[in-house]
């Protein structure tokens, strides 16, 4: 317990969704007036909890059993959005808050889905490529019940790519032969399958737009500019390479830290993005990662998150800033590109400090946001260019900012209060607006 705010230290991911979500419908009862309790049930609970268990043969010939879920949490809208995960931590509880969390960013971004997700049990690391494609079509088998291009929508998430995505198409559009639009079943797909430029990069470049907008808009204390601004970036995957290599190369920034599984590097001078990356992917580099860059000392979390810096980046996962790191966070800004990377002990914390949060929910939703864009190629049969991409992206994501910044400052609260209030006003007034069946 946080002795000066009375906050849990909450690491279970469901529990802290739930208690945001709960947070959200106070603030609402307060200043709107009080919501049907059953309405806050049904949005409280998702609508499809799907458990599924299969074979896969190995590549040793011997037969491994293999657990995998999706759930649809909001199917007022539809088709439903979200990433397939491929991850030994998967559990039920995890992709059902996930789910949750695609609802609200749906809601953020104004956007016409509601929120899903699915993962398998599974160290896709020590799987073959040929046991990763036979595990990938068995689970696509599995959920094709559903799934579709109007009805729930898959897309790449950690332990999965364009790769798997492309294998989804595929197995989905091998067992439906005449569906229409069957490219749209899933984004996040190769380029020569109907994917979208810029898909890749999306989530790092819809968070560059966040912060930009925040930093033009002198919302961040003590930071007006991006270019020579520090950076550290927590977690060097997708996303984190892309928002390190944008923020470098498009806005002048200075990236000094980079980490990933195995340990932080920091260097005060600068780090060149894509060459660290290039040291990381060497096949003479037997670890795999940024540890041993040009020398430099390793660092474990604790002291790589509480470095100097102007920004930090966390995207990795889950829970990474708690309370204690956030006690010694030095940072102006943390914008989180990871779902839930701040437990709600550090939240209470880095907002006493006056450092500014841009909360998962609108800072990585340029994922989900070219991810429709996707979708809407898929069925329109069309392609658009990367500049047309983008020019909507940084629209739609600055208009999310925006909304955020005028929910916060109309009820006098944090910004992950307020995107979560937007949210769920956003969502229940779809369901006032549909009335209940029957």
């Amino acid at each position: 317990m946080d002795s000066r705010k009375g906050i849990i230290e909450e690491f279970d991911y469901l529990e802290r969704i739930l208690l945001h979500f709960d947070e959200g419908i106070r603030i609402i009862n307060e200043e709107e007036g009080p919501v049907e309790e059953g309405i806050v049930d049904f949005l409280r609970n998702p609508s499809v909890r799907l458990s599924v268990q299969f074979p896969v043969i190995m590549d040793n010939d011997s037969i491994k059993i293999f657990k995998g879920y999706r759930v649809q949490h909001y199917k007022l809208y539809e088709p439903t959005k979200g990433g397939i995960r491929y991850s030994p931590d998967v559990t039920l509880d995890v992709i059902t808050a996930l789910s949750m969390d695609m609802t609200l960013k749906c809601r953020v971004a104004d956007l016409p889905f509601g929120g899903a997700k699915g993962g398998v049990i599974c160290d896709p690391k020590k799987l073959s490529p040929k046991e990763l494609e036979r595990v990938t079509r068995r689970y696509t088998y599995e959920i094709m019940p559903i799934i579709g291009p109007d009805t729930d929508v898959p897309a790449p998430d950690i332990g999965t790519s364009s790769r798997e995505m492309g294998i989804i198409y595929d197995t989905y559009k091998m067992l439906n032969p005449k569906a229409p639009y069957a490219s749209a079943v899933v984004t996040g797909k190769p380029l020569s399958l109907g994917g979208s430029k810029g898909r890749k990069e999306a989530t790092a470049q819809g968070g560059a737009y966040v912060l930009e907008e925040a930093v033009r808009q002198r919302h961040i204390k003590g930071l007006s500019s991006l270019k020579d601004a520090s950076v550290i970036v927590q977690g060097f995957g997708n996303v984190g390479f892309h928002i390190s290599n944008i923020l470098q190369m498009d806005y002048g920034s200075k990236i000094v830290g980079i980490s990933d599984s195995k340990g932080g590097i920091y260097n005060p001078k600068g780090l060149d993005a894509r060459k660290v990356l290039k040291y990381k992917n060497d096949e003479e580099n037997e670890r795999r990662s940024v540890i041993g860059y040009e020398g430099l000392m390793s660092l474990p979390t604790n002291e790589f998150l509480t470095k100097d810096c102007d920004v930090l980046v966390p995207s990795a996962k889950e829970t990474e800033i708690t309370g204690s790191i956030a006690n010694d966070v030095r940072a102006k800004v943390v914008l989180e590109l990871a779902n839930g990377p701040t437990t709600n002990r550090a939240d209470a914390i880095l907002e006493e400090k006056e450092i500014c949060l841009l909360p998962d929910i609108l800072a990585n939703t340029g994922g989900v946001t070219v991810s429709y864009f996707e979708w809407l190629q898929n069925k329109e049969g069309n392609t658009w260019e990367l500049e047309t991409i983008n020019d909507k992206l940084r629209h739609r994501m600055a208009n999310a900012y925006n909304d955020v910044k005028s929910t916060a400052n109309l009820h006098g609260v944090t910004n992950r209060e307020a995107a979560c209030v937007l949210a769920l006003s956003r969502a229940l007034q779809i369901i006032k607006d549909r009335g209940i069946f029957p």
